[in-house]
C-alpha cells in the first residue's frame, strides 16, 4: 500500500491563502490533486492540513473533489503525517507539498519505483547538487522508518520538516536518490510568492485548455518559446 500525503495550509506569509487561488478556474490545490492522481503507483491520497478554523475552507475544497482530508496540529507537521498513517495504514508514504501545482506524476512514479527497487528507507529526487526543479520534489519513506523517526524526533526541525532527520542523518538510514542534471534546482516552479503564482497562472492559462494532463516536456517547451516567462520574476523558469 502506497499512501500519498499532500500537506497544505492557508497560512503562507508571502502569499496568504495560495492553495485556494485560481488556476484555470479551479483552486490551486485542486489542480495539484488532479496531477497527483494521475500517478500509476499511488494507491491512496490524503490531504493533511491543520485543525485550525483558518484551514476549514481548504478542507472543504478538497472534500468536494472526493479526496480524503486528515487534520492535525498546526505546528507539528510530522505528527500530522503520523495521524494520517494511523488512519490509513500503508507500507510506504509519499510526501508532497501543496505549493506545487506543476507536480509531475511521472516523476512521482519514478521516485516510487527507485524506492521499491532499492529497498531504501527514504528516497527523494532532490539530492544535493543534482536536485530536480523546485516544485517537482517527491519524497518516499517506508511507514516503519517514518514511525521510528517520529518517535525519536525532539527538535523543531524534525517536527516541522517531516523528513529533516533522514536528510541530516544519512548514516542511520538507507537512502536512495533520483538525480537530475546539474543546475535543474535553479528552475523555480513552486509557488512561494506572488510572482510564482503569476508564472504558474500563465502556464495554466495557455496549456490547460489544450491538454489538461500537460507534461513537463510540454511545460518546458512552452516556457522556452516565451522570453517574457523564461526569467519571470527574476527566477529561472526553464
Amino acid at each position: 500500500m502506497i499512501l500519498a500525503v499532500l500537506q497544505a495550509r492557508l497560512n503562507s506569509s508571502r502569499l496568504p491563502g495560495k492553495a485556494l487561488l485560481p488556476l484555470a478556474r479551479a483552486p490551486m490545490i485542486v489542480r495539484q490533486i488532479q496531477r497527483v492522481t494521475r500517478s500509476e503507483r499511488i494507491d491512496e491520497l490524503v490531504v493533511a492540513t491543520s485543525a485550525e478554523p483558518a484551514d476549514d475552507a481548504l478542507a472543504t475544497a478538497v472534500r468536494r473533489e472526493a479526496v480524503l482530508v486528515r487534520r492535525g496540529p498546526p505546528d507539528d507537521v510530522l505528527a500530522r503525517f503520523i495521524g494520517v498513517l494511523d488512519a490509513y495504514p500503508a507500507d510506504h508514504v509519499v510526501r508532497l507539498t501543496g505549493d506545487s501545482p506543476l507536480t509531475d506524476p511521472e516523476a512521482i512514479d519514478a521516485v516510487i519505483a527507485t524506492h521499491l527497487r532499492t529497498g531504501a528507507d527514504y528516497t527523494s529526487n532532490s539530492p544535493p547538487g543534482r536536485a530536480c526543479p523546485r516544485g517537482l520534489e517527491v519524497e518516499v519513506i517506508t511507514a516503519a522508518a517514518l514511525r521510528v523517526a517520529a518517535a525519536d524526533a525532539s527538535t523543531p526541525q524534525e517536527h516541522g520538516g517531516v523528513t529533516w532527520g533522514f536528510r541530516h542523518d544519512p548514516e542511520r538510514w538507507k537512502i536512495a536518490w533520483v538525480s537530475s542534471p546539474p543546475g535543474e534546482a535553479q528552475i523555480g516552479w513552486r509557488v512561494d510568492g506572488p510572482e510564482d503564482y503569476a508564472f504558474v497562472a500563465a502556464v495554466y492559462d495557455e496549456l490547460y485548455p489544450r491538454r489538461r494532463a500537460f507534461t513537463t516536456p510540454q511545460l518546458r517547451a512552452f516556457v522556452a518559446e516565451r522570453p517574457d516567462l523564461a526569467q519571470f520574476g527574476g527566477v529561472r523558469r526553464v
